[in-house]
Parts: C-alpha cells; structure tokens; sequence
C-alpha cells in the first residue's frame, strides 16, 4: 500500500511524500538514499535522542524520506528477532512518531494529511491533538488512521507514558489506555480524524467480536461513523504477467500459451515431475495459524493420495516449517516446501500454479488471491475479511471466480480444493473460469479515489475543503 497508493495519488496531481525508518535492511547504496544535512532532535523524557533525514525517489519520482537513528534502527529485524519482539520498541516508534513530526517541519513539508498505518505510528495522531496542538505549523494538519491487522497493537507497560511526552490526563478508557497499559494503536484509533481499514468485510469484523477486534471491538463501534473498510489494490506495475522478468515466458487473456511454459519452468526448478495435465496447487504465506497453514497440513497426507503436486513457500512459525519440511522428505514426487525469503520464485508460482490456496482464519485484505487470479491461478480461500470481498464463489460452470468455505474448518478446506480439482479436469469450463478471474479490475484507480474522499472528509474539520493535497 505504501508503495503502490502514492503512485495512484500522484497521478491526480497531488504532493505526496513517504516517511520510513531507516531500517539496516534497506541498502541505501542500491535505492539511491542520500544524506540531506538535516538533523532532528526529539525529547523522550529525560533525555534527548538524535537523528538525521535521508531521502530519495521511487521510479514515479515520489519523496520518499528516512529516520536514520543507529540505535533504534541498525539492527537486523525490523521488530524482532530470533528470541522475540525487541524490548525497546516503545522507545524505537515513540521516537519514530515525533520523528516524523520533526522531518516535516525540517524538509519544510507542511502536509495537510498525515496518513498513518498500524502501531507503529499510532502515537502521531494522538501527538497532533495534544503536545503539537498550538504548533502553527500543523494548524491545518488532519490525520487518518490505517488499520492491516487488529492482531498487532502496541500494547506496553503504563511505565513508557513518561518517555511519550504524554500527560497523564491522556491515560484513559476513551484515549490510550488499554487494561491498566498503554496502546499505540488506540492512540491513533483515539485521535485520528478519519479511521480506516483495508476491506469493507474486515471493517464490520473488527466491531462485530473480540475474535476480531482483539479488545478494541466496542472502541470501533463507537467511531464507526469515522470508521470505513477500503478495498487494498494491487500494483498493476509490479504484478502484470505480460511484463513481469521473473516469468519464463509472459502471458495474458489473449495469448495464455506462455503460462504452460511458466507451470513447466516451476515444476522443473523444483524438481517435480513435469506434467502439464497434473493439477498444481500452490500457498505463498507466512508460516502461521492465522494463515491457516496448519489446516493445510492437516489435509496433505488425504491430499497427497490424489494426483496432483503442491508447493509452499513462507517463512514463519518453525514447528509448522519443520513439518512441511518433513512433508517434502514424505512425498518426494508431489510436495515442495520453501522457506527461503525468494521473490523470484513467488513470481514463478503465481505465474504456474492451477490453484492458490488461501486457508486464512481471518484475512483484513490479502494481496495473494488478488495476484493470483491477475495471473490467471484460482483462489480456494476462507469466506473472511478481504477474501469475501475480492472472490466471487463458483456456483456453476459460468459464474465466480473462486472456491470459498468456512474459516477454520479443515473439512471444508479440503472439500473447496476437491470442487476445484474436478472444475480442472473440465479443460473448457477451466479456461473459461481463469478468464473470468483475469478480468478483474483490483487497480488502486478506485481505492485512490475512496482515500481521497476521506482525507477531504478529515480536512473538513481543520481547513475546509481543498482540491490539491499535501499527504505524508
């Protein structure tokens, strides 16, 4: 979303600049990112921390700005490691979300929308309605807040109130405390102007229940009037199977012979039979139960008694990566398990599987169906969040564009894939089904516009209404 949003902004001629830390991760050398001479300096209790500004632009020419600050950010994980969460990463985003503040006024960036997303930079909206509130420079300054993924809050002990600059009059039910803790997410779900989250379905989910509003369900509610569900889109640049250099061979709607060649080069570079009549199954995920893969390996072994090959490619949870690892040693001819982090390859198995497997038991938007059926591979997904919203249920051989069932359920799960094997031996209907999946329209063109909307709705509280927006 960072990085394909702005482009679409940008095109209605609006000024927007992105603001990252500087993450050891990201090479500066590769990605053109220079140093800009401007330093910031941010009050964090006691103490002062300082940092510096670096900058460069995307391909599209977007600004995009980095936090540099060794300490908090020269690490190798970005929240964690091996061991865990990082014990200080209230003190990593409280700095990040002044930091931000700070590099506006120091590059001279006088935003009329702060766009922020998920915990990391909750504390920005709550920042811009208390300590930053007389600052003439956010005078005319409104914020939206983006939820992906309720799971993950920013939950830390009361005790980091004092390093947030926050008075203790901030620390209630109805602003940011959370259980006798601080929560950077209601921070910014508390102030924000406009709240937002990534599917119209995730956003009734997130208030319906604390299965999906881990504990903020009823705070939601009560904004609901402030609160949309906005479709993520797909970056059409990035994901476009007729100009994508990963694939063996490019392919589209008029012209699908190269996505044989594409099966074929996947089966070959996993050493898989090469057989462009088998059915090929494919997940590309993050090894973990709310991705469902556990309901995957439930099945393989009854999978596994079908003519058919399957692949999983992700990282995450090592007791599931142990298992499917084992499920390799176990079916040598039919199942391949990657861990590697291999963007190449992901592009391979969009571009050669028959069917993608998405078993989520909560989903807020998902990318993966939306690649997947631009690459002409049927969805089997759980009918939740985003993957209710963006696949339409095969109900006969000339409606839908993908197989459903109930999350959670490793029964249905498993039926879903044996409705679509059999949709696959009818070669006809088949064909027929990948055409209507590659038809969709996932573009960012009518989410950019829905944005848009809302960070005018936001402005209307601060400054009125205006036609060109500065967005960070």
């Amino acid at each position: 979303m960072i990085g394909a949003l702005p482009k679409e902004l940008q095109k209605r001629r609006h000024d927007v600049r992105v603001i990252l830390p500087k993450y050891k991760t990201i090479r500066a050398q590769e990605f053109g990112i220079k140093e800009t001479g401007e330093m910031i300096r941010v009050s964090m209790g006691d103490r002062i921390e300082t940092g510096d500004i670096r900058a460069t632009k995307t391909e599209k020419g977007i600004k995009v700005y980095f936090i540099n600050h060794e300490g908090f950010f020269g690490r190798s994980g970005l929240y964690g490691g091996k061991s865990g969460d990082y014990a200080d990463n209230a003190e990593r985003f409280i700095f990040f979300s002044r930091a931000v503040l700070e590099a506006c006024k120091a590059m001279e960036f006088r935003p009329d929308i702060i766009h922020c997303h998920d915990w990391q930079t909750g504390l920005i909206p709550a920042y811009l309605k208390t300590l930053f509130k007389t600052d003439a420079f956010f005078q005319h300054t409104a914020s939206v807040m983006t939820i992906h993924n309720m799971a993950y809050q920013g939950v830390f002990p009361k005790t980091i109130l004092p390093l947030t600059g926050l008075p203790w009059s901030e620390f209630t039910m109805d602003k940011i405390e959370f259980y006798d803790q601080v929560n950077f997410l209601k921070a910014g779900l508390a102030y924000a102007d406009k709240l937002t989250t990534v599917s119209p379905t995730y956003a009734q989910q997130v208030q319906s229940s604390v299965e999906f509003g881990y504990g903020l369900e009823g705070f939601l509610q009560k904004r609901s009037t402030d609160f949309s569900g906005i479709l993520n889109g797909l970056d059409v640049d990035e994901w476009n199977p007729a100009r994508d250099p990963f694939l063996a061979k490019s392919f589209d709607l008029d012209s699908m012979a190269g996505r044989r060649d594409c099966k074929a080069h996947l089966q070959h570079s996993l050493k898989l039979p090469m057989d462009a009549r088998i059915p090929m199954l494919a997940m590309v995920a993050r090894l973990d139960r709310q991705k469902g893969v556990d309901l995957l390996a439930s099945i393989v072994p009854t999978l596994m008694s079908r003519p058919l090959q399957l692949v999983v490619l992700g990282q995450g949870d090592p007791q599931l990566q142990d298992l499917l690892e084992r499920f390799e040693t176990q079916y040598p001819q039919s199942f391949r398990s990657r861990s590697d982090f291999n963007d190449p390859l992901a592009h391979h198995i969009y571009g050669g599987c028959d069917i993608f497997l998405m078993p989520s038991r909560f989903e807020p938007c998902g990318l993966g169906q939306l690649i997947a059926m631009r690459y002409g591979a049927i969805p089997v997904v759980s009918d939740t969040g985003g993957l209710h919203d963006t696949v339409r249920p095969v109900t006969g051989k000339e409606s839908g564009t993908g197989f459903l069932f109930s999350p959670g359920s490793a029964a249905g799960f498993r039926g879903a894939i044996q409705d679509a094997l059999h949709f696959y031996s009818d070669k006809t209907a088949w064909g027929r089904l990948q055409r209507r999946a590659m038809l969709n329209n996932f573009s960012w063109d009518q989410s950019a516009q829905s944005y848009l909307d809302i960070y005018r709705q936001a402005l209307g509280r601060t400054s009125g209404i205006r036609r060109s927006v500065k967005i960070v």
